[in-house]
């Protein structure tokens, strides 16, 4: 299966491509090329065969594949259920460490409660406590760190003969 929008980095930009010829080149149906002349696509004419000139083709994958995109704003994060840019409720959110670097910043959306997740760099975290109210959880205890033995072992208050 291909991917959603084909890579527009393998079409020529000097080179006049008919509908068939896009179709096997980005691994697409001629239909769905049919649907992209549909839907904006220009052609070097109105008659069939069509003709698509490389450079319209180019461009036309190019705008189709960010579209769609939108990003965040400070203090936003993206909701996948609503599909759309969202304060968290209460304008809390938590941040889990991932790496020494980085983390990801964790909150329930107000209109749905789907949790939602952002990436963020430990340098921005700083900026991003004075929009919103970040707790960072302490982090859980290390095995080797311990005093005392662990729940599982056999060693309480028995000795060996």
């Amino acid at each position: 299966m291909s991917k959603r929008w084909p890579n527009w980095r393998r079409v020529k930009l000097h080179r006049s491509y008919t509908v068939a010829e896009v179709a096997e080149l980005l691994g697409k149906h001629e239909h769905t090329v049919l649907n992209w002349i549909k839907n904006g696509l220009a052609t070097a004419g109105d008659r069939r065969p069509y003709l698509i000139l490389g450079r319209v083709l180019v461009e036309f994958l190019r705008t189709k594949r960010t579209e769609g995109r939108c990003k965040c704003g400070p203090g936003e994060f993206y909701c996948l259920k609503c599909r759309k840019p969202r304060i968290p409720a209460g304008n809390m959110a938590d941040y889990i460490p991932l790496t020494q670097n980085s983390g990801n910043l964790r909150a329930l959306c107000p209109e749905c409660t789907t949790l939602m997740h952002r990436r963020i760099g430990r340098a921005r975290l700083e900026e991003m406590k004075r929009i919103l109210d970040i707790s960072i959880p302490e982090c859980a205890r290390q095995l080797n760190d311990r005093t005392d033995p662990c729940g599982n072992c056999d060693s309480k208050g028995q000795e060996e003969p």
